[in-house]
């Protein structure tokens, strides 16, 4: 499931790319895939980190992967263990609603871009996600959970302000939408509901086989109820 449009991206061969909080690798492995490129996959959580490995190493045996060198490390989104201005492309998806400094956080994500390049992040969008917060207290109070819901004014005004121009926004994963209200509604934690593993049956399959009518719908309703914001930015260049 991929939240980042690559196209907004201006990858070039030999760009470094840093996909943070990376979780089970849907963004490092799809960087992975651009040519001749540099690709690090990051999270807090080290379980996490061995998952995306075991995805690049399948990819990397059937001849998926197109960049010349794949690594993966657990770090603090808060205190990056990077130079300042190393990275071409930075991925932060669906992370900073977890991060209790979330100004530290985009701070450190400015910091690591390169002048001229590109910041990409996803937050989960406001108004479904205010419904999920009301339907489970479970869902936002669970370890290292949701912490903050974005507005997307007050969101772009906030990275904007750490130097990065604003470039172009939209919306993503509508049909993901009703699964996590149904999901909220029963039970976030619960792994019995007919209704919730058929839906889910229903995403991974539209997942593996990406098929066009699932593709239309989700891109017809994204603008109403698409589950994630995903704003660009990129870093100004130095004087």
């Amino acid at each position: 499931m991929i939240t980042i449009d690559f196209n907004r991206l201006d990858i070039n061969p030999h760009d470094k790319i840093l996909d943070i909080g990376c979780g089970e690798g849907r963004h490092t492995i799809r960087a992975a895939q651009e040519k001749d490129t540099c690709c690090t996959g990051a999270d807090f959580g080290f379980d996490n980190l061995i998952q995306t490995r075991d995805k690049l190493k399948f990819h990397d045996e059937i001849n998926d992967l197109s960049c010349r060198d794949w690594n993966l490390s657990a770090m603090d989104i808060t205190a990056l263990p990077f130079q300042d201005n190393c990275f071409d492309t930075v991925i932060c998806s669906e992370v900073l609603e977890h991060i209790p400094d979330d100004t530290k956080a985009m701070s450190e994500l400015v910091r690591i871009v390169r002048p001229g390049k590109i910041l990409a992040v996803s937050v989960p969008r406001s108004w479904p996600e205010k419904i999920c917060w009301r339907l489970s207290d479970e869902y936002f109070n669970a370890n290292m959970g949701h912490v903050r819901i974005y507005k997307k004014k007050a969101l772009i005004q906030k990275i904007q302000a750490l130097g990065p121009v604003y470039l172009g926004s939209h919306f993503a994963h509508s049909i993901h939408t009703p699964y996590w209200w149904l999901k909220c509604l029963i039970g976030p934690n619960r792994t019995d509901s007919f209704l919730v593993n058929l839906y889910h049956r229903l995403l991974v399959w539209d997942l593996m086989k990406k098929p066009k009518i699932t593709a239309f719908f989700d891109k017809l309703f994204n603008p109403i109820v698409g589950k994630s914001l995903v704003l660009y930015f990129r870093k100004p260049e130095s004087r």
